[in-house]
């Protein structure tokens, strides 16, 4: 078990995830977690996150900062992503290990799987296939950090763990139009259109792609689950060179029920219009958890009760998102 008071450094604090991770660790009684912004340290540089673990020393790392973005900041920007996240979890897990800390939590992404990988996608699909084009540099770069956590385990004894989630939303998600995520992108435009009184929102794709989504908030509570677990609890449902854990709820919606039901949250009574011309994606994406489910964690919302959290946050801080 983790003690309350041991100093847990969260790196990319500022992210969605960062933030709902920090938000969760104060809400559970940790006292002492500890942040930098970008202003404070770069994470870019080798020495200055030797400097800072050598200084702070911290107990617990977890590893949330990361370069992100849509379909096509991945497609115009791959030499970004993948230098900038491959450099950012090499200093800080080589750096960590240089210092003497133990135990660090590595946050991936579910885009790491084939993308043909037989549906739900087990932790065992890992390098046994091809990877969707679009997002390969970011992809690759999210092995390489599982593959780091795993090495500095075998060669040295650490205790560095790895999580990779499904689809995110929550509070601090992107809700910009031109380079969001599905949902918040479904939010703003159905928040608008029925603001003005639209007759018509146009969805992208048939919809009837499958997708599998997970509030932020659950992704967090996961990952300290996953942070306080026993070290042989851990490895009772890993293996060194397989070390990671799928974070999901194990229920997927076509896009259509997506976005009948930001709909009805969103209070729009118009219609919707698919539009087929526009690309649908991979036809499903749904993660098995069954790992995290015998470690004992469940996810805390449903989908339309974490929409609905979503959007009060959104229109709450909407002025941001229309600069």
């Amino acid at each position: 078990m983790l003690e309350k008071s041991a100093k847990i450094f969260v790196a990319g604090h500022n992210g969605m995830v960062g933030s709902a991770i920090v938000r969760n660790l104060e809400h559970q009684g940790y006292t002492n977690v500890i942040t930098r912004g970008r202003d404070q340290l770069d994470l870019l540089s080798q020495l200055d996150v030797r400097q800072f673990m050598q200084q702070e020393k911290p107990d617990y790392i977890v590893l949330a900062a990361a370069k992100v973005g849509g379909i096509m900041a991945n497609n115009t920007y791959p030499a970004d992503f993948i230098y900038q996240n491959l450099m950012i979890e090499a200093n800080i897990i080589h750096e960590a290990y240089s210092a003497g800390v133990n135990q660090l939590l590595f946050l991936g992404s579910s885009c790491i799987y084939p993308k043909l990988a037989e549906q739900p996608m087990q932790e065992s699909a890992l390098l046994t296939g091809l990877l969707e084009p679009t997002n390969e540099p970011y992809a690759i770069a999210k092995i390489a950090g599982i593959k780091l956590c795993e090495s500095y385990n075998r060669q040295y004894g650490t205790d560095y763990r790895s999580v990779m989630p499904t689809n995110l939303y929550g509070p601090f998600d992107n809700f910009h139009l031109e380079n969001s995520h599905v949902i918040p992108a479904l939010i703003r435009k159905f928040h608008d259109a029925a603001t003005a009184n639209q007759a018509e929102v146009e969805v992208w794709g048939t919809g009837k792609a499958m997708r599998e989504f997970l509030h932020v908030d659950d992704m967090a509570a996961a990952s300290v689950h996953v942070m306080g677990l026993s070290l042989e609890a851990y490895q009772a449902v890993t293996e060194s060179m397989l070390s990671h854990i799928n974070v999901g709820t194990g229920v997927d919606v076509t896009i259509r029920e997506l976005a009948e039901t930001v709909s009805e949250v969103t209070e729009f009574k118009g219609k919707l219009a698919f539009d087929a011309s526009k690309p649908d994606g991979t036809p499903r994406k749904l993660m098995d958890t069954t790992k995290l489910n015998q470690l004992g964690w469940q996810p805390k919302y449903d989908l339309k009760t974490g929409l609905q959290d979503a959007y009060a946050w959104f229109v709450a801080n909407q002025e941001q998102f229309r600069r």
